[in-house]
């Protein structure tokens, strides 16, 4: 169990320690990913105002679970909402994730609709 403590410390620590020179604005917020055992969710937010501005998520049953095939229909999909507020360009927060498996397919399938990292 200390093991599992450990890695989600850590994980908190590199978060937190982007999140000092990170910081999303209106014309340019920040696209971040969570991303749990089941399920990876991404929220666009505008932290000059403090608001989300569009999230995507695997829930429900149509959507199917968090494996990299559903992590790239959610960056299809925040990529759509995003460019259908008139944004083009957004700042990408892993949120201390490596840069691998779900966490890449999102950012790519976002690219390829249409985002600019």
């Amino acid at each position: 169990m200390d093991r599992i403590k450990r890695k989600r410390r850590m994980r908190q620590r590199r978060h937190f320690r982007v999140r000092k020179k990170v910081s999303g604005t209106a014309e340019r917020p920040r696209l971040t990913v969570f991303r749990s055992s089941m399920h990876i969710y991404c929220q666009v937010i505008d932290d000059s105002a403090g608001r989300t501005l569009a999230c995507a998520d695997t829930r429900g049953p149509a959507k199917g679970t968090g494996n990299c095939a559903a992590a790239g229909r959610v960056g299809t999909q925040i990529a759509e909402k995003v460019l259908g507020l008139g944004l083009k360009k957004v700042v990408f927060d892993r949120s201390g994730y490596m840069y691998h498996g779900r966490v890449k397919a999102l950012a790519e399938a976002a690219r390829k609709a249409g985002l600019e990292f």
